[in-house]
């Protein structure tokens, strides 16, 4: 039952303009690797009603305007479920750009990802736009970019190679480090000194945590078989003991 005040909530709550669905995207590598993205970051942020987290969603300055679908959007202090329910994010309504961008490169796309898009996400004023490619630049100018809005313009965000061939970045926004690692985006958290897991890593490492619980337990029942063996063998031991004794007696 409604009380009052949630009443009062669902008669006050903005609307936004409903978007369109965009294309499919038709490279399934490409879904793969932005599923996999969309999966670790809305787990990083718990469900939180004030960030809004989309993927294949249209980005827009007005609803007239439906230039971009970006694979990868974050917004903070913005109301997620009334974006849910838009279906994509007019900046207009909105009142402010999205503070994170991120495109996966594809073959179809990929120019249009590091050229057009660029320009367009500059001029929308998003925060950072960031660009993964898998390949390791085959559909990118360059495997992993990053760009930072500054005084209205787009810089590049420093990028870091190591000598294992992994290249990173910092995200302001996010305050995590975007990593190219042998085809995979990563994220890494500075502050917790660890990755991002997966659902797949998050499931493994459950189901190795499982099986170290179960070796743990069998070696834990061993150990109190051989003891309870033990102790009835010095048991007996006093018993024959005594009654040898006694017999001597």
């Amino acid at each position: 039952m409604y009380t009052r005040e949630k009443i009062k909530t669902a008669k006050t709550r903005r609307r936004y303009t409903l978007l369109p669905d965009p294309p499919d995207p038709t490279d399934m590598t490409q879904h793969k690797y932005i599923t996999e993205i969309d999966t670790i970051l809305r787990t990083r942020y718990g469900g939180r009603a004030d960030v809004y987290i989309d993927g294949q969603g249209y980005l827009c300055y007005r609803t007239t305007e439906l230039m971009f679908a970006p694979d990868c959007i974050i917004s903070f202090g913005v109301d997620a479920e009334a974006l849910e329910d838009a279906n994509g994010y007019t900046i207009s309504e909105v009142g402010k750009p999205p503070d994170f961008v991120l495109e996966v490169a594809s073959q179809s796309t990929g120019r249009r990802d590091y050229t057009e898009k660029r320009v367009g996400y500059e001029r929308l004023l998003v925060g950072e736009y960031w660009r993964f490619d898998n390949t390791g630049g085959e559909y990118h100018d360059r495997a992993l970019a990053g760009d930072l809005l500054v005084d209205g313009r787009y810089v590049d965000i420093e990028l870091h190679v190591e000598a294992d061939g992994m290249i990173w970045g910092h995200s302001p926004a996010l305050g995590l480090d975007l990593c190219w690692d042998d085809g995979r985006l990563r994220f890494y958290d500075p502050v917790a000194g660890e990755y991002l897991r997966s659902h797949s890593e998050a499931e493994a490492e459950r189901a190795s945590a499982e099986v170290r619980a179960g070796v743990a337990e069998h070696w834990l029942a061993a150990e109190r078989q051989a003891r309870e063996a033990a102790e009835a063998e010095v048991r007996r031991l006093r018993e024959m003991l005594l009654r040898l004794e006694g017999g001597d007696g």
